[in-house]
Formats: C-alpha cells, sequence, structure tokens
C-alpha cells in the first residue's frame, strides 16, 4: 500500500453517487489515479454490492471490496432536503459529480442545468444510465446481463451448436465504467481549453454495441455473421483451444508465417503447403479439418512441452489457467497486480493492483474500500459544521 499521493488526478474531487459497478469501476479508477472520491451512500444500507455474497470478509462482501478502495464513504439521505443542502455543498467544490440514477432524478432533486450553470459552472457531470437520454428504452433501467443479451453479445458467445452464453463477468459494466471514465478525463482536459465544464454521458446499451467491433463491422459490411464459435474466431484461424494430454492450450496464429511455424513444431510442415491451410483464408472455409488435425497433434504431449516449443518458434500461446493460478502467476507479482492494504475491520487485505503505470504521476492504493458512512463526519467537517450539527443530523437520520 503506497500511502502518499503523486497521482496525475491529486488535486480533483469527485463526487460519487454510483452503485453496483460501472460507477464504482469508473471512480475507482479515478481514485487510482489520485482524485479525492467521496462515495455517498443510503444511510443503513449503503452501495447495493455491499450485500453481494457470499464470499464476505468480517461482514464485508467481496464483491463491494473489489470496486470501492480510494474512496471515502458518506452517508447521506438525498431524498429529503437536508440531505440535498448538503449535496449541493459538496458538488459546488467538486470538479467532478457522477450517477447512476433513473433519468431526471437529479433534476427532480433540483439539480437542473440552470443550477449547475450558476453553482458549479466547471464542474464535469458524466451520467451513467441504461439505454440513454432518448428512444424508446430511454426509462428503462439497465442490467449487464439484459445488455450482454439484447445487444447480440451473448448470441456471440459459446459453442456453434449450443445456446448463447453469458461473459464470465459483468463485461458490459466493465467497459461501461472504462468508457465513462475515459470520458470524464477528456471533458476535464477540454475544461483547461474552455474553461467550462460539461455533460458526459454513457450507457450500457451503447457500450455494449460499440463492444461487438469486429462482428459488428462483420456484419455491416457483409449483412451476415454474428454466429458462435465457441473459443474459435470469426476470422482467423487457428484460433482457439486445444486439449494436450495434461491441460488445455489457448492457440493464437495471426498470420501465415506463424502457422507455418506451427506446423512444423506440431511435426506436420507439410501443412503449410497444403492448398487447404495455405492462407488464413483458405483455414477459415476449411476450419473443421485444420482444427481436428491439430487437436491430434496436441493431443500426443503435455502442455509445458508443446508451450515451450511454441513460444520458442515465436507461435502466440498459453496455458488456460484458473483464476488462482492467474493470480499467483510469477507475471502478476512483477506487474504489482496483487496490492494487500490495511482495512479497518478485516485487517490485511488483498485486491487487485492497478493496470495502468504513470513514468511521473504514480497511481497508487492508498486507502482500503471504505466500512458504510466511515468518513462521514470527516467530510462534513470540511463543509463547516461542527460535532453538535453532525449529531443532529444523525438524531434526524439524514446521515
Amino acid at each position: 500500500m503506497t500511502a502518499g499521493n503523486t497521482g496525475p488526478m491529486a488535486g480533483t474531487r469527485v463526487i460519487d453517487l454510483t452503485r453496483i459497478l460501472a460507477g464504482p469501476l469508473c471512480t475507482m479508477m479515478l481514485g487510482d489515479m489520485g482524485a479525492d472520491v467521496i462515495k455517498i451512500e443510503p444511510p443503513g444500507t449503503g452501495d447495493d454490492t455491499r450485500t453481494w455474497g457470499p464470499p464476505f470478509a468480517a461482514g464485508e462482501a467481496a464483491y463491494f471490496l473489489g470496486a470501492n478502495r480510494n474512496k471515502r464513504s458518506l452517508t447521506l439521505n438525498m431524498a429529503g432536503a437536508k440531505g440535498q443542502e448538503i449535496l449541493r455543498k459538496l458538488v459546488a467544490d467538486a470538479d467532478v459529480l457522477i450517477d447512476n440514477f433513473k433519468f431526471g432524478t437529479l433534476e427532480k432533486w433540483g439539480f437542473t442545468d440552470a443550477w449547475f450553470e450558476v453553482n458549479a459552472p466547471r464542474l464535469v457531470r458524466c451520467s451513467i444510465t441504461g439505454y440513454g437520454s432518448s428512444g424508446p428504452k430511454a426509462a428503462l433501467p439497465g442490467y449487464d446481463f439484459i445488455l450482454q443479451a439484447e445487444s447480440g453479445l451473448m448470441s456471440i458467445c459459446g459453442e456453434p451448436g449450443g445456446g448463447p452464453t453469458k461473459y464470465g463477468v459483468a463485461i458490459v459494466d466493465v467497459c461501461t465504467g472504462m468508457l465513462a471514465s475515459n470520458a470524464i478525463l477528456a471533458a476535464l482536459n477540454a475544461r483547461h481549453r474552455t474553461g467550462k465544464g460539461q455533460k458526459v454521458a454513457v450507457s450500457l446499451y451503447e457500450s455494449s454495441l460499440f463492444m461487438l467491433v469486429n462482428v459488428a463491422s462483420n456484419v455491416l459490411v457483409s449483412g451476415k455473421g454474428g454466429g458462435r464459435f465457441g473459443n474459435g474466431h470469426p476470422s482467423i484461424v487457428p484460433y482457439t483451444t486445444y486439449q494436450a494430454k495434461d491441460a488445455m492450450i489457448a492457440l493464437a496464429v495471426g498470420n501465415d508465417n506463424q502457422f507455418a511455424r506451427t506446423a512444423e513444431v506440431l511435426g506436420h510442415p507439410e501443412w503449410a503447403g497444403d492448398s487447404r491451410f495455405k492462407t488464413n483464408r483458405s483455414r477459415v472455409e476449411n476450419r473443421d479439418a485444420i482444427d481436428g488435425m491439430i487437436a491430434d497433434a496436441f493431443a500426443r504431449d503435455n502442455c509445458d512441452a508443446w508451450l515451450t516449443k511454441l513460444k520458442a518458434a515465436g507461435v502466440p500461446c498459453g496455458r488456460i489457467n484458473s483464476v488462482a493460478e492467474a493470480l499467483s502467476d510469477p507475471q502478476t507479482e512483477a506487474r504489482s497486480m496483487v496490492e494487500t492494504v490495511d482495512h479497518p475491520s478485516i485487517g490485511a487485505l488483498k485486491l487487485l493492483g492497478i493496470p495502468f503505470k504513470f513514468s511521473d504521476t504514480e497511481p497508487s492504493v492508498r486507502m482500503a474500500p471504505p466500512t458504510l458512512g466511515q468518513h462521514t463526519d470527516e467530510v462534513l467537517r470540511e463543509i463547516g459544521m461542527d460535532a453538535a450539527a453532525i449529531a443532529q443530523l444523525r438524531q434526524e437520520k439524514v446521515v
């Protein structure tokens, strides 16, 4: 755990009104980069993911712990007048406000465009919704699983003869959070030029369509495609998984030269000259034949033996690891992708590390994920409240 804050966003204050995953992941990334993130949660319950388990550690859900470090937690009843007044004070002094409320919630509380123009003209406001602010689905809430289904993502996952399959993590939420962070940073950069903040909007629906990338392009260009290929690739062969004697291998042959080297390693250099397999296009057209031949070859030896030979030949390949194996890999340690922080109730807590590195303004894991309302008094004192005023707010269940 790094104590200091030298991150590129040090000195930036973020008011985080989000919950679940997309928003909290976005604000955690901003916090990792040095921002002061104030996470505002409902008193008594907090972020929904605080109850999403097992597993739990000292009563804290692992799900919540994974997306909420480098934040301070303030409990606040934002539905009442006193809570909204506190929120107004916090927002007026912030650089970024992010929410994933239903469309129109902030406006209902008085936070209209006109209010922001007068009281927080330099504020960057980011809204994460399910479907955006227009269109026939605009009023609907967004759920990662549903968006994987509706966007077509689920239709391209799974075995060719099987049914549609969701991704193993809430991938639409994850990508939406990353896009939100990217957009916020761009808006902050624009503020240097314009002197003004602006509204930024991302939605799970638009993110999920954007995630289709080359598959969407294939369909738009050809009018067909978007099928299921299991672990295979729609446009590249061989690019899938194979069973060796003792474990499974992922093989990613990206060009004809790599295929020739693969064929040689597997003991069949003649494949590279076979008209059915000589080019990627021909291999795609004869996918079942070449995949079957490669599978038969891999079955003759152990995974590590093949990996050693293939890597020496410059062929992209890897063992299919469990999550636990990946987290204990020497490369994971070398890149500091598991860090330990001191949590107030758990003690030593292992968390994923920071995936982006900076040469001069180093990001850091400075704070453990907060307990519910851990920093309420601290934040309220920063906006000028004394102990008696804070005690009164607690008595009235405002915080």
